[in-house]
């Protein structure tokens, strides 16, 4: 997707379908957000069940498969069908063949790494079922659809995988994944697997195994890894402020997330949070933190900015679906690089450059977000410190 300098104004566009906004998609044309929750996932209906009535189509879904109705439908039952029916197969149906994929350890390009890693996954936890708690998407047939997919997975770990052989523990834990989908195929994909989360619960030492795993070469070196350009402090100059929104009517999502992630993260103004969440937002973080509250919040943003102190952050996609009166369903996709030099979330520094990228979604009501659930690439950050490297870092 574009890559936007987190200095820059957000960009603006006039509603080119009913009261949706819009924003610059791939193609250089507005995408179209939905303005309400009328496509969303159904409370209680994660998960696909044989003979389920679909109804009748609400999007038109050019060159997709009949059976499906819009785009949330579309992701729900192919995630279920591939993972939960096991048909892995599919996955040549419903993935480009030259398809683009970022996970917590860098990214691959093809479909035969989609197949294997699939197959690894089932292999591992044969009864993993998945259940959509949410797909934010934007989009149509001519920009193609962008989703943002959150579940959560649970499943009992009874077969060997890269850690070891089976443990029989329960696995309980939820994931986040953006794709760009056109024609029925995933042309690229964006995921998280909250690698820490599963080591833990499986009773795994996260940090021996992000060590293991660097040691073995299972990241992607710097130099073969995205970055985007973050503004953080051009030439020289200290960090501004972002820019004032524009007089556009209404609440605007873009500008006040990207000023968010500028403000906090590069200027490093954490009374930007007091303006931006509830007093009352819960928040879900990767490794399973979890907080009540802005303190949290708050708490969540100063350890990463301690643990890398010249971190900068740049916002690289944002889309979301509702409107004023019903609030807004977000999804964030961004990325960072640091120097691990201080005492934050992982002991002693070790002084080594880092590239992290996440995504964020943020439901807001009122005009404040209510709630966060933000999921980063922790274990392969943690690899990248700690490969040959015997100094004690804590996960905490």
């Amino acid at each position: 997707m574009p890559k936007t300098d987190d200095q820059s104004p957000a960009i603006a566009a006039t509603a080119t379908n009913g009261n949706a906004s819009a924003t610059t998609a791939k193609s250089g044309s507005p995408r179209t957000m939905p303005p309400n929750f009328d496509i969303a996932v159904r409370p209680a209906n994660g998960a696909d069940m044989p003979g389920y009535p679909t109804g009748e189509r609400r999007h038109s879904m050019r060159g997709f498969e009949d059976q499906y109705t819009d785009i949330v439908d579309y992701i729900v039952r192919i995630t279920h069908r591939i993972w939960e029916d096991q048909d892995v197969g599919y996955i040549y149906d419903t993935y480009a063949p030259g398809c683009r994929v970022s996970n917590d350890s860098g990214f691959a390009f093809g479909v035969e790494h989609m197949v294997e890693g699939t197959i690894q996954s089932i292999n591992a936890f044969p009864d993993l079922r998945l259940y959509s708690d949410d797909v934010i998407w934007a989009g149509d047939d001519d920009q193609g659809f962008v989703t943002s997919h959150r579940a959560i997975n649970i499943g009992h770990h009874t077969g060997p995988w890269q850690w070891g052989p089976p443990t029989g523990r329960k696995l309980e834990t939820w994931v986040i994944a953006n794709c760009l989908v056109r024609e029925n195929e995933i042309v690229e994909e964006w995921v998280l697997y909250n690698m820490g989360a599963k080591l833990k619960q499986l009773g795994i030492d996260v940090v021996d195994a992000a060590r293991a795993y660097g040691n073995n070469g299972g990241i992607a070196p710097l130099t073969e890894r995205d970055y985007t350009e973050v503004a953080r402090l051009a030439g020289g100059r200290k960090p501004l402020p972002y820019p004032q929104a524009s007089t556009r009517t209404g609440f605007d999502v873009e500008h006040t997330v990207r000023a968010l992630f500028h403000d906090v993260f590069n200027r490093r103004d954490f009374s930007a949070i007091n303006k931006a969440y509830s007093p009352t937002v819960l928040f879900h973080g990767a490794t399973n933190r979890e907080g009540h509250g802005r303190n949290d919040v708050r708490a969540f943003a100063r350890g990463l900015l301690s643990t890398f102190p010249d971190l900068g952050v740049a916002v690289d996609e944002v889309y979301w679906m509702g409107n004023d009166r019903d609030g807004y369903r977000a999804s964030v996709r961004w990325t960072g690089t640091g120097t691990h030099r201080g005492y934050g979330f992982y002991g002693t520094p070790t002084g080594r450059r880092a590239h992290l990228w996440g995504i964020t979604q943020l439901y807001i009501a009122d005009g404040r977000i209510t709630e966060e659930w933000n999921l980063f690439n922790e274990f392969d950050v943690l690899a990248q410190l700690l490969r040959d490297d015997e100094s004690a870092g804590l996960l905490r």
